[in-house]
């Protein structure tokens, strides 16, 4: 990003003088291991622009754990805060081993105090979590995110190990440990990567056969200048939304179901008038910060798809303080709305309920992340879907109740 790129130049001062004020951060993502046993096609850490895994220490070292522990203790009491989550991530977080997973959530919690509750939560792509891992996590009341792509077909497509191997099966066999009557209290649910090659309905209903509390699609990552396949940036078609839209009304309209699907859940909450609680839609403040393993405070690992560096604030735990990466334009960005949207996106329609996309999906070499996401046809095409059917839905209602009181 050059100097003239957005938001290098938002002048933080000028919003703290008109009365905006940061939002503390309430997750806390530890990068507590940079490697992978994996080598998935589309994974944004080691297949996209930036590349400064290849510098970082493999495991975050106890020193780092300490003062990332001190820093989070720190901000939680000068924020008066009452929760936060620690998301422990990769890399493969379960390589750092049971013994320094152990001593991360210890120190953690132990730094924090019982004042506040720190929620912890590993999201892993399951090849290694064994009954070790599960009876620590139970020990711990670690929640379990697992990335599964849909039946072993989709899956191996791009999730294979270095040497080419599959990994549908140890995922599987992991998942029905997870989800046996001792653990199944920890499983937070799926993470699948959309690929327009599989039939969305197949690969939802290949999600459902592991029982999730919940699933989020995530759309995969690419911009203006590294568009996702078969997104042709600009292009009135709409791959991804029709994807979605096929899910949603399978979703929507099954019986009995408990899954959630996060996107869908979002977007009618925003249509409800509710708040979004995710960076995917909506306008809410973000409040998530990243510590890699060198203790180096980073924004969201999505932006390492945009260009080299793109995550990178300069701050470091042993040195600096959460705070201060809330003053930074990069991180206020993210937290001023409706003021960060870009001129197409502030005359919408839809801008409170897309709020201009994923952040990372924005960028575009010249003007930064000042641009509407590359998804923003598959985005429209969605969340317009999803309003017609809910408000019909809604008006059909209404009409009963007026029936039925008259």
């Amino acid at each position: 990003m050059t100097a003239r790129e957005w938001p290098s130049d938002l002048n933080v001062d000028d919003l703290l003088a008109g009365g905006w004020r940061p939002t503390p951060f309430r997750q806390f993502v530890l990068k507590i291991h940079s490697r992978c046993d994996l080598a998935c096609r589309y994974c944004y850490v080691y297949e996209m622009a930036d590349q400064s895994w290849r510098t970082r220490p493999r495991r975050m070292s106890a020193e780092t754990v300490a003062a990332t522990a001190k820093r989070i203790a720190e901000h939680v009491r000068d924020h008066g805060l009452d929760t936060v989550e620690v998301i422990l991530h990769g890399g493969e977080p379960l390589l750092a081993g049971v013994r320094a997973v152990r001593g991360i959530a210890t120190a953690i919690r132990e730094a924090v105090g019982p004042e506040c509750r720190v929620g912890l939560r590993v999201q892993t792509n399951g090849t290694l979590l064994d009954e070790t891992y599960l009876r620590l996590f139970a020990e711990l009341d670690v929640r379990v995110g697992v990335s599964l792509d849909g039946d072993r077909a989709m899956h191996d497509r791009h999730r294979r190990t270095p040497a080419g191997q599959g990994s549908y099966d140890a995922v599987a066999a992991a998942l029905r440990r997870l989800t046996s009557p001792p653990f199944r209290h920890l499983f937070s649910g799926l993470l699948c990567t959309i690929d327009l090659r599989n039939d969305p309905v197949a690969a939802y209903e290949a999600l459902l056969a592991f029982d999730p509390p919940a699933v989020d699609f995530l759309l995969p990552h690419g911009n203006w200048d590294a568009p996702p396949p078969g997104r042709v940036p600009g292009s009135p078609a709409t791959p991804y939304g029709d994807w979605l839209v096929a899910v949603f009304d399978r979703w929507y309209h099954a019986v009995g179901e408990r899954t959630e699907v996060r996107l869908f859940t979002e977007i009618i909450r925003l249509l409800l008038g509710a708040p979004s609680r995710t960076e995917q839609v909506g306008l809410s403040p973000v409040g998530v910060v990243v510590v890699e393993t060198d203790g180096s405070i980073e924004q969201s690992d999505i932006l390492k798809s945009a260009f080299p560096g793109a995550p990178r604030t300069g701050l470091h735990v042993v040195s600096d303080s959460f705070d201060q990466a809330l003053r930074l334009p990069a991180i206020a960005a993210r937290q001023i709305g409706p003021l960060a949207l870009a001129p197409l996106c502030r005359t919408c329609g839809i801008r409170q309920i897309c709020g201009g996309g994923l952040y990372a999906h924005r960028y575009r070499a010249g003007n930064g992340f000042h641009n509407p996401s590359v998804y923003c046809a598959d985005l429209f095409r969605l969340i317009t879907h999803i309003r017609d059917v809910v408000g019909a839905d809604l008006a059909a209602r209404r009409r009963k109740d007026a029936d039925e009181s008259a």
